[in-house]
């Protein structure tokens, strides 16, 4: 159980902080006990919810309520990051993500970009955890400031188990149909079209409507239970709408001047046992289509790098095993220039060619005229950023879940030599692992 010993000693700490003068950022800790973040997190009534993990071994597990200042565009964000980092001292974790197409982003209570401050956090690392209050001093009232921070304590509720996640009957739709998929991949296997745009990147939404959907946190808990070497996140801006996912793919990982990002494309089946799993992965890696699919996420990789680095490095291609797929994966670090931002990073990068196509602008211009469903924030980006450090996942392998229904997403690179049968049975593979937690496998 949670217990109140942790909220009495923030409130004690806030207190004293009354007396004292206030500038830019403070951060009130203390260690505290807790069995389940998400738990916890399911029970919590201040909203936003956010949770957060890296798909690195030692990676701290992060869950956030509220928010002290929230920002929909990235120059909002950066001007931020750079005023604290003026006044110096301790300096926040911003938590949020962006839209596959930022200036569309379909889903009605995700803006195309947004990134919070937020005004609880919970930490938890090798060491323990650790209940953190957030408070942001600027041009506004301390007082004011300090009131709503305890209002957010007052609010905190003890952890409690997650509910069960129970069986549900779903109606299964797909956006777009076989049919329609089939007509989409071969327009872009068309010679004319791929003689100035050799991928485009196609997804599908599958829809299960539901006369309720269940718990999203319990959703995730149980999902990020099979899939340890992926990143894991969550975020619920209103009451009735979460977006989830265990996606594979960074987008990029700064720490200071120091980038690490990847081209994660071409994929093939986990086999029934070690011999052909590992003969599967040795055809995805000697396969012409999957390494030209890869091969052009590596190169526009490099080629937005090259102007914002000093250097730039890739290693050789060797595949990633995930719980029903393999990947092609080859890792690429960069050594960015002295005054590379965050938001230059989030300006160039994404969407990557692994969601989005080659070259970039043509094969938007196609999926935005030829996909009818929203993509939202899949293939979108969630993470962390700080002045200091920052990490950023591809949202892919998601769920977007509402009231009444669950909207799973999955994308196929299309270029020469895809089959749209074969495209579409690895559009199936890819939400297997969902597909299964929620009986439908």
């Amino acid at each position: 159980m949670y217990p109140t010993g942790p909220i009495e000693a923030l409130k004690h700490q806030l207190d004293t902080l009354c007396e004292t003068a206030k500038k830019g950022f403070v951060r009130l800790n203390t260690p505290c006990q807790v069995d389940s973040l998400i738990g916890w997190l399911n029970v919590q009534s201040v909203l936003p919810h956010i949770y957060w993990k890296s798909r690195d071994a030692d990676a701290v597990e992060h869950v956030t309520l509220g928010a002290v200042k929230a920002f929909d565009s990235l120059v909002a964000l950066q001007a931020d990051l750079a005023a604290l980092a003026g006044i110096g001292g301790e300096q926040p974790d911003y938590f949020g993500g962006m839209a596959f197409d930022p200036d569309s982003p379909g889903w009605q209570h995700f803006p195309g970009c947004h990134f919070l401050l937020p005004r609880i956090e919970l930490r938890r690392q090798q060491a323990g955890a650790t209940l953190s209050l957030n408070l942001r001093f600027d041009d506004r009232c301390p007082e004011a400031e300090i009131v709503q921070a305890r209002v957010c304590l007052a609010a905190l509720e003890e952890e409690q188990p997650l509910p069960c996640l129970l069986p549900h009957v779903y109606q299964r739709e797909d956006h777009p149909a076989q049919k329609e998929w089939a007509a989409s991949v071969e327009r872009v296997t068309h010679p004319d079209h791929l003689s100035h745009t050799p991928k485009v990147v196609l997804s599908r939404e599958t829809c299960l409507t539901t006369t309720e959907t269940p718990n999203p946190w319990a959703l995730l808990a149980r999902w990020q239970a099979g899939a340890a070497d992926c990143f894991h996140f969550g975020v619920q801006l209103t009451t009735h709408e979460a977006f989830i996912g265990c996606p594979p793919e960074r987008l990029y990982k700064r720490k200071g001047r120091h980038l690490m990002t990847e081209a994660l494309a071409g994929t093939t089946r986990r086999g029934r046992d070690a011999q052909q799993d590992q003969t599967l992965a040795d055809g995805l890696l000697a396969d012409k289509k999957n390494s030209l699919e890869n091969q052009c996420v590596y190169q526009q990789l490099l080629t937005q790098l090259e102007p914002l680095s000093a250097q730039v490095q890739m290693s050789e291609a060797h595949i990633v095993k995930l719980c029903s797929v393999q990947h092609i994966r080859r890792l690429i670090h960069a050594e960015l220039h002295r005054d590379v931002t965050d938001q230059q990073l989030l300006s160039v990068l994404p969407p990557t060619p692994a969601v989005g196509g080659v070259p970039r602008e043509s094969a938007l211009a196609f999926i935005r005229h030829h996909e009818r469903h929203q993509r939202g924030w899949y293939a979108g980006v969630f993470g962390k950023i700080s002045h200091a450090s920052s990490e950023l996942a591809v949202t892919i392998r998601c769920a977007h879940i509402g009231p009444e229904a669950i909207r799973l997403y999955a994308g196929a690179g299309i270029v020469a030599g895809s089959q749209p049968d074969e495209e579409w049975r690895e559009l199936d593979t890819k939400i297997a692992g969902i597909m299964s937690l929620l009986g439908m496998g």
